[in-house]
């Protein structure tokens, strides 16, 4: 059956700007890290889309090798575009990303360099089955490839039309402001960051929030539930069904669920119960409401768990004393696998 988009799909969830460019992103957008590989059933990740743009979720996010299988995530979602979204194509904004291992080989092993980088976005481009993304992100930041080698390739994917924008993600503050100026070097701007924020891991507040406000980019929070750990579903013990026990679920490690970190989450839990919202809207909530956040990427296995995360868009205010409250209970929890390359780590 044809999929017929909701006439009033942009009435529900609030756009922004990213940072001082002329593009809008939802306040939530769709992440296929998980879910979308070979692992899930096509119809359930049909379902997932459909709801998701059918709520004004219209930003998809993706990188060369979400799966599992690496590369399947843009696969399948090249698929369901092409049946189901190839009429909204232009309502769309497409990203993708190039930086950890993808193929066998020294030239697969990801980082910046100009060969990998781009021999990815054109793998990713026939993957996707299309001739552009919206947005292409340098993954991580290499520390073993000169910067203006990895700023270059990012700016020759500009002007050979294969990227509108360009973006990075889990580079620390120095770096961001170093392939920023390189990228002006270009007249490319850097559009967008994206970095591991939630309650449990708020390194971004350090300085790269206020980077990134300086050059005039936006940000995109990867993982604002943490994996989950964020959410009511480990707040009673580990469900059998649970990501940690399911294929390329091994992100989410058993020390992320420790005692102290449930029992933070509980705590966290009983302030949303009293705002009207779940732990996972409060989390949400929270990401965003730093007007530096331009967009949180959700991930979902189920429909019901993006209206739900949608639904906390009502409630985005905060009074004094419950962000008082909650930083008592909002502290890292040990569970950012970015650490390294936004640490500015070599090998």
């Amino acid at each position: 059956m044809t999929y017929v988009a909701v006439p009033n799909r942009y009435e529900r969830i609030p756009y922004r700007r990213v940072g001082r460019s002329g593009l809008v992103l939802p306040a939530l957008s769709l992440g296929l890290w998980h879910n979308f590989g070979d692992s899930t059933p096509l119809d359930t990740q049909r379902t997932l889309l459909r709801t998701a743009f059918d709520l004004g979720i219209n930003h998809f996010d993706l990188a060369n090798n979400y799966g599992p299988p690496y590369g399947s995530a843009e696969i399948n979602f090249g698929r369901l575009l092409r049946e189901d979204f190839r009429a909204y194509r232009d309502e769309l904004i497409l990203s993708t990303k190039a930086g950890w291992d993808m193929w066998p080989g020294p030239y697969g092993q990801g980082g910046g360099s100009r060969k990998y980088v781009l021999a990815s976005l054109d793998q990713s481009l026939r993957r996707l089955g299309v001739d552009y993304v919206d947005i292409f992100y340098s993954h991580r930041f290499d520390a073993d490839t000169p910067l203006e080698e990895t700023a270059g390739a990012l700016a020759d994917a500009v002007r050979q039309g294969k990227a509108l924008y360009v973006g990075i993600s889990s580079y620390s503050a120095g770096k961001t402001r170093e392939i920023a100026a390189l990228l002006r070097e270009h007249k490319v701007p850097l559009l967008i960051h994206q970095p591991a924020y939630n309650l449990f891991n708020r390194w971004v507040e350090k300085d790269l929030l206020a980077t990134t406000e300086d050059l005039g980019a936006g940000v995109i929070a990867f993982t604002p539930l943490a994996q989950g750990l964020l959410t009511d579903k480990y707040l009673d013990g580990i469900p059998a069904n649970a990501r940690i026990n399911r294929p390329g679920g091994a992100s989410l490690r058993p020390e992320h669920l420790s005692e102290a970190n449930i029992r933070r989450a509980r705590a966290l839990a009983e302030i949303a119960r009293r705002r009207g919202q779940s732990l996972a809207q409060l989390a949400l909530a929270w990401t965003l409401c730093d007007p530096r956040v331009t967009s949180a990427l959700i991930g979902a296995s189920r429909p019901e768990q993006l209206v739900e995360n949608v639904a906390a868009l009502d409630n985005l205010a905060f009074s004094t004393e419950e962000l008082a409250e909650i930083d008592r209970h909002a502290v890292e929890g040990g569970i950012n696998l970015w650490e390294k390359p936004s640490s500015d780590w070599q090998a």
